[in-house]
């Protein structure tokens, strides 16, 4: 898959589903970064609120160049759901 080309600022909309009646659980929300997927949740939960619905950064500032991330949230059944993002920024 090519990754996606974007400038900076950006925003970053992620939307969560979940099968009912399990609910997601916001506190789960983690993103690593790269290939040695670095934990960099902090960085995204402190620009942005997390909620069961999802989360939106409306001006995420991000560096030039290739980037990689791995989103994972888990639902209050145990489910666990991740997605690889690439995009390159300009």
């Amino acid at each position: 898959t090519q990754p996606g080309i974007v400038n900076s600022p950006t925003r970053i909309q992620v939307r969560f589903e979940t099968t009912l009646p399990a609910t997601i659980k916001p506190e789960s929300f983690k993103v690593l970064y790269g290939a040695f997927k670095l934990d960099i949740t902090g960085r995204i939960t402190s620009a942005s609120k997390i909620t069961p619905e999802g989360i939106d950064v409306p001006q995420a500032a991000l560096p030039k160049g290739s980037h990689r991330l791995w989103l994972e949230i888990q639902d209050s059944a145990g489910r666990q759901g991740a997605r690889q993002v690439d995009f390159v920024v300009e």
